[in-house]
């Protein structure tokens, strides 16, 4: 289905609402043909006496910006003599780091941002990557600095440099074409890779956002990211504008305060991603006002639909929600804008429609297209993509592919999945390797997630798959309350049921205070605590076993079930069983008890106490009951893997084995 002429007008400016209308100074697609120092020595010339960075700790005008950088690309160039060489950066988020920044471009040289609560270990595996000609830092992580390093003398402190250096631009000639930053970033595989970008794509891709957003000289933005691709787009956002920007470090001040902050700094813009968002809001009364915010600004997450009743409740009617989808290997592909009348009819918030410059493919495992409302990869066929891979030409060749047409543009997989819209709208569904396969069915972690996050008093929720005692595929959920709610793993599990197919409910659930997160803001699924499989997650008060039958059968179905303990009263699906393991504890109590009447179905009998009542009470046999309790008396003092030993050898003396 082609879109409406309107719809057309409506893709080329973002896509869902109209977006912004304000005045605003158009990027024109003719400065993309420059370098990022020289776009913003333009901006330092223009909006000089105007606030450029405000942090807690300094407030620097665009031309006080300007000359700061401008002396720390000299003493970069006295030091560091090979123009091809990059320098990494190693700074708290704020003005230094901005600064360094900015000295790296000015001097032609690549930078790579460095997150300073890195393990020692992969901190210096990267640096090792990189192989920087210098590690520029400041005086508060010096140490860490010459540490990391290895050699004290390839780190410069940016607090101690001579007053000599000029605060001259350096005029350097550099080229659109050569590498502007390197980002570095774990992957799926956890091994890190560092993201090249050029000065004219990142310039693209800037461009589009400031023209998308409308972003002018009276803005005020958040920088809520440190050190990575996220942080750096913020950066440019603001700074190629004429905008200020806003630093704060969340992993020092924290999200409480993170509200109070957006008022009293009168941010226009808030950029973030959905997690932070959420956090955001989760303290607040409803009496909040946040007038000067005309902009959400959100990615880095599928968002659900209860984020945009989050946005509703609590932000002005002028403001608008703005979806985003990108990669670091990708420019910001595509925008979805979103006003207080929109309505998101399904249970994912669309990521938009393709930018200027963006071409969007849903492909199937052989690389075909998909059709309207079929998930697929997604992949982006631009003339804007990354560079490609640092040190890495194999992987570069593999993940960047030319375009079969011919032309300019590469193409790239992103490895996230999503569907097309009948109207060319683009839904993004999660990562592709959040896909996993539970008793022979495709399972989306994401949907499992979205799902949860419908249950009112859940704020937060994470889906991560891991196994069971018999090494099939289990889910685990972690929930984050709301305040002041108190969630009954019971009814998030009838919850569940109603929403989506046995296969996909979690086997348990883990409620945390809040969702450990990674430098970006993003879930840090890695560092999520182990599920704990014991029964204290069950609303059912525990019920011990009494008789030999019963005792029994709690040992096979802890067993089974992988749980630390099971009381007769407690439900075998409200401990994670499924038809498979229904199956595993058939066969062993058929196995045990030598049953003349086969138990065939567990859920018709499914708890300890209902199935004992059934061996004893339903099992008519003459002499079968009294069979069964000696059976279970001679088990019962024995372990489950004495319990197997002991049939097997049962089995050869009647001859089935």
């Amino acid at each position: 289905m082609d879109p409406s002429n309107e719809d057309r007008a409506v893709l080329k400016s973002g896509g869902g609402h109209r977006g912004p209308t304000n005045p605003f100074v158009e990027f024109k697609k003719a400065d993309v043909e420059q370098s990022i120092a020289a776009r913003f020595e333009q901006q330092a010339r223009e909006y000089g006496g105007r606030i450029a960075v405000k942090s807690q700790k300094q407030i620097l005008t665009y031309d006080e910006l300007n000359r700061a950088s401008n002396r720390l690309a000299h003493a970069l160039l006295k030091r560091c003599t090979d123009a091809n060489e990059p320098v990494a950066l190693l700074f708290k988020q704020g003005g230094s780091m901005i600064t360094a920044s900015l000295a790296a471009l000015k001097g032609g040289k690549a930078y790579a941002p460095l997150d300073y609560t890195l393990p020692r270990a992969k901190a210096r595996e990267i640096l090792q990557h990189i192989q920087p000609s210098i590690v520029v830092t400041d005086s508060d992580n010096l140490s860490l600095a010459r540490d990391w390093a290895e050699d004290p003398a390839k780190v410069l402190n940016s607090d101690a440099l001579d007053v000599a250096f000029s605060d001259e631009n350096p005029g350097l000639p550099v080229s659109p074409d050569d590498p502007a930053y390197i980002n570095y970033t774990s992957g799926s595989t956890g091994e890190p890779k560092g993201v090249v970008w050029s000065h004219r794509n990142e310039l693209y891709s800037t461009m589009q956002r400031i023209n998308a957003l409308h972003i002018f000289p009276d803005d005020r933005i958040s920088l809520l990211r440190s050190s990575n691709v996220g942080a750096t787009r913020d950066m440019f956002l603001a700074l190629l504008s004429g905008a200020a920007l806003l630093p704060l470090e969340l992993k020092e001040e924290g999200m409480a305060g993170l509200a109070r902050w957006l008022i009293e700094e009168a941010i226009t813009v808030y950029s973030c991603v959905a997690t932070v968002f959420r956090h955001s809001v989760e303290n607040l009364t409803g009496s909040e006002r946040f007038p000067k915010i005309r902009l959400i600004h959100i990615g880095g997450e599928p968002l659900a639909k209860s984020d945009v009743e989050l946005y509703k409740k609590y932000f002005s009617d002028e403001c608008l929600f703005v979806s985003r989808f990108g990669m670091s290997e990708t420019p910001t592909v595509s925008y979805y804008f979103g006003s207080k009348q929109t309505e998101i009819r399904e249970d994912r918030v669309p990521v938009g429609y393709p930018l200027e410059g963006n071409q969007v493919m849903l492909l199937d495992d052989d690389g075909k297209s998909m059709g309207v409302n079929c998930v697929g990869e997604i992949a982006v066929k631009s003339r804007y993509l990354a560079l490609g891979y640092w040190r890495q030409p194999e992987l570069t060749g593999s993940k960047f592919l030319p375009d079969p047409d011919g032309g300019g543009a590469r193409i790239y997989h992103t490895g996230d999945l999503g569907y097309m819209l009948p109207d060319g709208c683009l839904v993004h569904v999660g990562r592709k390797d959040f896909q996993i396969k539970v008793r022979g069915h495709r399972v989306e972690l994401s949907e499992v997630e979205m799902a949860l996050l419908q249950f009112d008093g859940v704020k937060q929720a994470a889906v991560v798959a891991g196994e069971d005692a018999g090494n099939g595929r289990r889910l685990a959920a972690y929930v984050v309350p709301q305040a002041g709610r108190v969630l009954a793993i019971g009814e998030l599990r009838a919850f569940l049921k109603e929403k989506l197919p046995s296969y996909m409910l979690p086997s348990s659930f883990v409620i945390l205070e809040s969702l450990p997160l990674t430098a970006s803001g993003k879930v840090d699924r890695r560092a999520l605590p182990a599920a704990d499989r014991s029964r204290h997650q069950l609303d059912t008060p525990y019920s011990a076993p009494a008789t030999a039958v019963e005792k029994v059968l709690v040992k096979l179905w802890t067993e089974v079930l992988g749980v630390a303990e099971v009381g007769i009263d407690d439900e075998f699906p409200q401990l994670g069983g499924d038809s498979l393991l229904s199956a595993r504890i058939v066969s062993r109590v058929n196995d045990i008890f030598s049953l003349k009447s086969p138990v065939k179905f567990l859920f018709q009998t499914p708890t300890v106490a209902s199935l004992s009542a059934f061996l004893v009470a339903e099992e008519t046999t003459p002499g079968q009951s009294e069979k069964i309790a000696r059976v279970s008396l001679k088990v019962e003092g024995m372990s489950a893997a004495e319990i197997r030993t002991a049939l097997v050898a049962e089995r050869g003396k009647r001859g089935d084995a």
